[in-house]
Parts: C-alpha cells; sequence; structure tokens
C-alpha cells in the first residue's frame, strides 16, 4: 500500500509545500546562480530513472558551463568552481529543482539517486538489487552512508537494502538522517 500510493501522495504534497515555503529563497537563488555562474543557472541533465527509462533532471548550475552533461561529477578532478558553486554543492541547495521532477512523477523523495545513463556498471550492478525498478530519489539510503565516496558496488548494494526495505519508517529515517549529512557536508567530493 505505502509505494503503491501514500509514498506518491507524500511526494506531492511536501513537494508543493517545500515549493511554496522557499520560493522567495529560491528566486534569490536563482539571481545569484545566474550572477555568478555562466549560462543559464539551470543544469538539465538526462538521468536513468524507473526501469531504467531516461528523464530530464533538474538542478541549479554548480558546474563550470564548459563540464560536458554525460559526465558523474565525482569523476571530475580540479575543477575551478566559484565560492557560491561551492557553497551551493556543498548544502545541496543545487538539488532544490528536483522536486519539479517529484511533482512530475519523475522521481520520489527517497529511492536510489538517479544516475546518468552512461553509468552502465552502476546501473547494471543495480539491476542484481532490483535497485532500478523503483522511482529515484531526491536522498536514498546510498546517500546517507557515503555519497560520493562509495564505489558503485557499495552503491548498488546499499540501494538494493532500501528496496528491500521501502517503508514509510525507513523514508522517515533517510529524510531525517539526510538533513544531518547535509549540515556536515558527508560523502561530498567537489
Amino acid at each position: 500500500m505505502y509505494t503503491t500510493y501514500l509514498k506518491r501522495v507524500l511526494d506531492v504534497l511536501m513537494a508543493i509545500i517545500i515549493l511554496i515555503v522557499f520560493s522567495i529563497p529560491l528566486i534569490l537563488i536563482i539571481a545569484i546562480t545566474m550572477i555568478c555562474s555562466h549560462g543559464s543557472p539551470f543544469f538539465v541533465q538526462k538521468r536513468s530513472g524507473k526501469n531504467r527509462k531516461p528523464f530530464k533532471m533538474y538542478k541549479l548550475r554548480s558546474m563550470p558551463a564548459d563540464i560536458p552533461a554525460h559526465i558523474p561529477s565525482n569523476s571530475l578532478t580540479e575543477i575551478d568552481l566559484s565560492l557560491w558553486q561551492r557553497w551551493i554543492r556543498k548544502t545541496s541547495i543545487d538539488e532544490l529543482p528536483q522536486l519539479i521532477n517529484i511533482l512530475k512523477g519523475d522521481m520520489s523523495f527517497v529511492g536510489p539517486r538517479p544516475v546518468i545513463c552512461e553509468e552502465s556498471d552502476l546501473l547494471d550492478e543495480r539491476d542484481k538489487y532490483h535497485a532500478n525498478d523503483v522511482l529515484p530519489g531526491l536522498t536514498g539510503w546510498a546517500q546517507i552512508n557515503g555519497r560520493d565516496v562509495l564505489d558503485y558496488k557499495t552503491k548498488a548494494k546499499l540501494d538494493g537494502d532500501y528496496v528491500k526495505d521501502i517503508n514509510f519508517w525507513f523514508d522517515l529515517k533517510c529524510v531525517w538522517l539526510t538533513f544531518f549529512c547535509v549540515l556536515r557536508q558527508d560523502g561530498i567530493n567537489h
């Protein structure tokens, strides 16, 4: 029952509430991003969704505009980021536009993080654990247990652990722990 109906209702309600509450700060963040970054303040990237179906994921631009969109950020080294870009990455504010993805039904608040379609090793490993069979999430079990510093096999296993035990309390735990991971800036490479 939770995964088929209630989870989606909670996702939509939370996304609407957060968008309303943070609408003014989000407009200011978008304006500052436009000033501090070349190109659009938004970054749109093709990601792998439920059942590996591609979708366009939205983020605030936190990387230089000339970085190719098909390269995972954890594989990039020595990137010259502005102070603003580093801050929005470390605080995960760049992820806020994914609330639109949640409203569209491409994503959930909690689930395996959507990866770029070129990360076939991770996607294939996730298939072993059925982690590609659910909506990807804004946060997830692998996110709060290492994020960018995990190898793909560990990420896939943690994503599979989540899929085996999806329930309201596990989702609540992931959201709660995400808050502390963001405050501590755990597992972020850039």
